[in-house]
């Protein structure tokens, strides 16, 4: 079998070999895909914005937020908040675990919670904003013309979409119709969830900042 951990220089460490089987034991294929795709991409981006794996920033703390950052949208993963958060609250307790040292522990948390903060996350450190970019470019191929040519047939040939965005998309919402502490007013699921089900309610918020503290001048 093709070895794509060599095929594409990805950091080959017993921490990436693990974590890779950890999220192809409790994830969908799709999300799996997906998660080392937006990896792919986002190093690939970086690379094109002049930004270079070990020099400027850490090349296994990318991949390990990578493969992580959709790990709320599983079983195991799903508990009660924003999918972001408890994904990034896995994933900081998986690589705890594995002895992972608190500070790169921490980004790879920050890298997964802020993956869909658009206009936030690119411009933090690089390892958290090229989360953001992967993530965007796989998705919504945001980004995806920086990529070399021909570099994205050859990550999709060896990393199928398998419903790509639309089944990630599904995934959220159906979290959020289940459980609407998920989608908090104004998240990045509410959004999704107000465009699945146009009649969920968002308060305006003119009318939330005016209904505050009554009484009080």
């Amino acid at each position: 079998m093709t070895d794509h951990f060599t095929d594409f220089a990805i950091p080959d460490t017993p921490l990436t070999r693990k974590t890779y089987a950890f999220v192809q034991e409790i994830a969908p294929q799709a999300v799996l895909t997906h998660s080392v795709r937006s990896y792919l991409f986002g190093r690939a981006i970086g690379e094109r914005h002049g930004l270079r794996a070990e020099h400027d920033y850490d090349d296994e703390v990318l991949f390990l937020a990578c493969i992580l950052h959709d790990a709320g949208l599983t079983e195991q993963g799903d508990r009660g908040g924003r999918f972001e958060a408890d994904g990034a609250d896995l994933a900081a307790e998986f690589l705890t675990g594995q002895g992972l040292a608190a500070d790169r522990t921490r980004l790879v948390w920050d890298a997964i919670a802020l993956h869909t903060s658009l206009g936030i996350a690119d411009r933090m450190r690089p390892e958290i904003a090229l989360t953001h970019t992967g993530t965007g470019a796989d998705v919504a191929a945001f980004g995806a013309d920086q990529l070399p040519a021909g570099y994205a047939d050859r990550v999709h040939a060896a990393y199928p979409r398998l419903g790509g965005g639309t089944e990630l998309t599904d995934l959220i919402t159906g979290q959020a119709a289940r459980n609407p502490a998920k989608a908090p007013p104004f998240s990045f699921p509410a959004q999704l969830l107000r465009q699945d089900l146009p009649g969920t309610t968002v308060p305006p918020w003119r009318e939330v900042v005016a209904a505050a503290w009554p009484g009080v001048a």
